[in-house]
């Protein structure tokens, strides 16, 4: 039996980078932290009233109406020309959380059999199979696992048999911009060369920075609310894949010459950047841009000039930025160290209090206090 969905109450995204945002791309029926019943009735959750700013995009749908759950399907995943079983019950489970550019995804067909056309143009998207089947059908070398592995980075298509799969969604573009500028070359054209992960070690190392985004992150609105916070988030988890994954990110390629000699003054450069723009979420490849280096270089003339890397040194700005709001304010407004160390890029409570009483001898809710 051949289901195809109506059509949808909300638009298709833009760009396909838009499925990063899969929450407000899959919202089929649904509202953003609501749940989706057999009969499609949505409830509204507190982050869903209207007018609410979203930090934290979430998607609950559970159906066993198989139109439903395809134009589901269809917004979260690209899925199209689906196909289902009609000897098993249609039963759906789709959960998705998005914030900081990354999207989170888990999918739950129970029983159901189907098979589908992906377009994954313009996404990243790591999966793991936590139950069922998953059979590439295009002749895609992927052999789906337990642990983590890429899903092709274009057009394919698949079968799938009681299925329980997690994903983590990220942008083509924005992971591309980054590479080629940790790589210091603007010429860089990200290509993924395999679906495995490099090595075991970097396999785990992977799934512990996803748990951490699920687990830590994801929990905390009023921290992702922080823009630099954000940008963290998106950074940290897409240079992990980055490095855990193969890729012409990896290939080696000779130093660049500025390593070898880099100039003092584009030290001078990269600092004035950086006290510049120290509430902006900037990172090394827009700071070895100002500074007219490469990554590598700059951070090479950091080494020999100040002893120290460009981003530790951003990091110890933020810090003094931050001791100068804890003494500038007052408890009585409702200011809180939590707030003033997220306002400058501290999205753990704990390590910038150890960061701070290392640096200044107190804990910085005394300085608040004083």
């Amino acid at each position: 039996m051949t289901v195809t969905p109506p059509p949808p109450p909300v638009p298709h995204p833009p760009h396909p980078g838009d499925r990063a945002q899969a929450c407000a791309a899959a919202r089929a029926t649904a509202c953003a932290g609501g749940t989706t019943g057999p009969q499609g009735s949505a409830a509204r959750g507190p982050q869903g009233s209207a007018g609410a700013r979203l930090r934290v995009e979430r998607l609950r749908v559970r159906t066993e109406d198989p139109a439903e759950g395809l134009a589901v399907l269809e917004r979260v995943y690209a899925a199209g020309q689906m196909q289902v079983s009609e000897d098993v019950p249609f039963r759906l489970q789709q959960e998705v959380r998005s914030a900081a550019d990354v999207s989170l995804e888990r999918a739950r067909l129970g029983g159901v059999m189907a098979t589908a056309r992906i377009d994954a143009t313009g996404t990243v998207r790591v999966a793991q199979l936590l139950g069922g089947r998953l059979v590439f059908t295009d002749g895609t070398p992927t052999r789906p696992t337990p642990g983590p592995f890429l899903l092709p980075v274009r057009p394919y298509t698949c079968r799938w048999d009681d299925l329980d799969l997690r994903t983590v969604t990220l942008d083509l573009e924005r992971l591309q911009e980054l590479a080629a500028g940790l790589r210091g070359a603007e010429r860089l054209r990200l290509r993924f060369t395999g679906s495995a992960p490099v090595s075991a070690g970097m396999a785990r190392y992977w799934n512990a920075a996803v748990a951490h985004f699920r687990q830590v992150q994801l929990e905390h609105d009023e921290a992702l609310a922080a823009p630099l916070l954000r940008e963290q988030a998106f950074r940290s988890l897409a240079t992990t894949l980055l490095h855990a994954f193969p890729s012409t990110f990896l290939e080696d390629d000779p130093a660049p010459a500025s390593a070898a000699r880099p100039a003092p003054a584009g030290v001078r450069r990269a600092v004035a950047f950086m006290e510049a723009h120290l509430a902006e979420p900037i990172g090394l490849p827009e700071i070895a841009e100002a500074a007219r280096l490469s990554p590598r270089g700059l951070q090479v003339a950091f080494r020999r000039e100040l002893g120290t890397t460009p981003l530790a040194h951003l990091r110890a700005l933020r810090l003094e930025a931050a001791h100068a709001d804890l003494r500038a304010a007052d408890p009585a407004d409702g200011q809180t160290v939590t707030g003033i160390a997220a306002r400058w890029g501290f999205g753990h409570t704990g390590r910038f209090a150890a960061a701070y009483r290392q640096r200044y001898g107190v804990a910085p809710a005394e300085t608040l206090r004083d």
